[in-house]
Order: structure tokens, then C-alpha cells, then sequence
């Protein structure tokens, strides 16, 4: 029995290292590809998920990082049926003003204080699937959690076109900031995720609708969207994709990317990258292996809802 125990806590303590721990900015109910990020990273248990903090878009009701941050509960807490899930932070709801001052709140603090039990040799990973004022105020408060973290992000049109993207829009000085910096930074791109993330109408009908209560609400949150901003008006002409964008953050998590190591751009305040002839690098993401991708956010869908209750719990009708 001795024997047994020693062994079943070294298989446990082998497969908590090989989850990968991160937190993940998030301007969700900006459109639709947060939810579907937001759901993949909690059901999959390669992750080891320590926090998740809501980011400003100027799409959402201001102030819009608590706009953002409700509608991060409502998912965590009511749709994927979480009564205990990483902590939850409202960020910071302007972007930043300046490349000296950071705005600061409890998400950032977190963030920081998580980032010290990490190293260069080990570092905490972090998702910004939004304006990344939160991202770079961590680093502008504390210079030393570019030691300990990396920046995994959606965002830039492309390599050649640079920051001309929502993302980088909505908080140009912050990316100046992390560039500027040492941290370790991975990007996919706009024109990466157009070309491999597209999911069409019919497609996503018959890959959501059946799949539960929480494959069921992310197909009702696409056609809202869609039916709004994509299909045209007045013509039954549902041709065109979506594309879910953010995703590609746990698609290079997860091994299911192809990158290269390019130059550090700066980026200028019109948003084009400038050389610097630096011998310094980024990871960009070339490539997504989108067949995979579905294939196993689809398998943690099921597997989490065969053993979580989920769906919101509907009142009795008054009699």
C-alpha cells in the first residue's frame, strides 16, 4: 500500500507539472470568440488556470471592463456551471495614457504577486485575447515580471501591416509598452485566424447545437452575432464565416500551431511595425491546425459535461 501511495502521488505530482499555468485577459462580450476561448481554457484540463481578468473595449457599456467582467461571471459561474473556479478580476476600463503609467487594480496585483513564485527558466503564461492595458500596467508597475511571464496574444493584422487590428487599436501605448520590454512575446495574427479559424453558419449549427447546455448557448451567442453583424440584411445569404479569433492563443498552447522567430518589431504610433536591428525575437504564428483544434475543443465540451452540471437552473412557474 506503501508502494501504491508513493507511486499515485508522483503520477499526480507528474501531471500537475504538465499542466501549463496562465492567465487569461479577457474582453469578452466583445463579440463571440472570447466565450469560445473562455470555454475551452476552463473544461481543458491541461490548464492550470490562476486567474482570469476582464479587459476595456470600446464596443462594450462603459465603464466597459466591468461590462466585460459580467458577463465573465455569467459564463464561469452560470454556463459552465463553475461553483468553484480561478478568481475572477474587473480590469482596467481606459486604455493606457502614456508609457510610464500604469493603471493599476486588483487583476494587475495578482498578476504580479502570481508571476513571483515563476522564473525565466519556468515562467507563467499570459493570455491577452484583448487590449492588453492590463498586461502591460503589470509590467510598468513591476519591470521584474518580464522574468517571469510570457505574453501569448491575439492580435496585429500582420506581420507586414502591424497593429491596424481591434486588439492593438484599443490600446496602442500598451503594446509599445510590451514590445519595448524583454518579455517573451508569441502573436497570431488577424490574417492567420481569417485564413484557419473561419467557422461557418451550417458548420457551427451542426458542431454546437446537440453538443449541451454550453454547446447550445455558444451556438445561441453565434447566431446573435451573426444574424447582427455578418449575414446581409434582408438576403438569406449565410455564406460568409465568423471567425474565432482568440482561440488561436490555446491552439499554440496546445501544440497545434506552426511559428517562426522573427525581429522584434517597435511599434510606431501609427501602428506599423519599425525595424530596430535588434538580435532580439518574437514567436509568430504561421500556421493553425484547425481540424485538430475542433476536434478537441469538441472532446473537452463532452467530457466536461459528462461530469459537471451545467445550464442555468430555471425558476418554477408561480401557480
Amino acid at each position: 500500500m506503501k508502494t501504491f501511495s508513493i507511486t499515485l502521488g508522483l503520477a499526480l505530482a507528474a501531471t500537475a507539472l504538465a499542466k501549463t499555468p496562465v492567465i487569461l485577459s479577457t474582453d469578452v462580450g466583445n463579440e463571440i470568440d472570447d466565450q469560445w476561448a473562455i470555454a475551452y481554457l476552463l473544461t481543458n484540463p491541461n490548464f492550470d488556470v490562476r486567474a482570469i481578468v476582464s479587459a476595456q473595449a470600446p464596443s462594450l457599456p462603459a465603464p466597459s471592463a466591468h461590462a466585460s467582467y459580467e458577463i465573465l461571471v455569467d459564463e464561469v459561474e452560470k454556463r459552465l456551471g463553475m461553483a468553484v473556479h480561478p478568481p475572477l478580476f474587473e480590469g482596467s476600463s481606459e486604455p493606457l495614457a502614456d508609457l510610464q503609467t500604469p493603471h493599476p487594480n486588483a487583476g494587475v496585483d495578482y498578476l504580479i504577486e502570481t508571476s513571483k513564485q515563476f522564473s525565466s527558466s519556468n515562467r507563467l503564461t499570459v493570455l491577452t485575447i484583448g487590449a492588453a492595458t492590463d498586461v502591460a500596467s503589470a509590467i510598468l508597475k513591476d519591470r521584474s515580471v518580464t522574468e517571469r511571464i510570457r505574453v501569448v496574444a491575439m492580435g496585429f493584422r500582420s506581420l507586414a501591416e502591424g497593429g491596424h487590428e481591434f486588439n492593438i487599436e484599443n490600446d496602442p501605448k500598451a503594446w509599445q509598452a510590451i514590445l519595448d520590454s524583454n518579455v517573451p512575446v508569441v502573436i497570431g495574427a488577424g490574417d492567420v485566424c481569417q485564413r484557419d479559424l473561419g467557422m461557418g453558419f451550417d458548420h457551427t449549427k451542426t458542431f454546437l447545437a446537440q453538443r449541451g447546455a454550453v454547446g447550445a448557448w455558444l451556438w445561441g451567442e453565434y447566431q446573435d452575432w451573426y444574424f447582427r453583424n455578418v449575414k446581409p440584411l434582408r438576403k438569406n445569404d449565410f455564406s460568409k464565416p465568423w471567425i474565432i479569433w482568440d482561440i488561436i492563443t490555446l491552439a499554440y498552447l496546445e501544440g497545434m500551431t506552426t511559428q517562426n522567430e522573427v525581429e522584434r518589431p517597435k511599434l510606431a504610433d501609427d501602428l506599423s511595425f519599425q525595424k530596430t536591428g535588434s538580435d532580439k525575437k518574437i514567436t509568430w504564428i504561421t500556421n493553425v491546425d484547425s481540424s485538430r483544434l475542433w476536434e478537441d475543443f469538441a472532446k473537452r465540451l463532452d467530457y466536461y459535461q459528462s461530469t459537471h452540471a451545467v445550464g442555468l437552473t430555471t425558476c418554477p412557474s408561480p401557480h
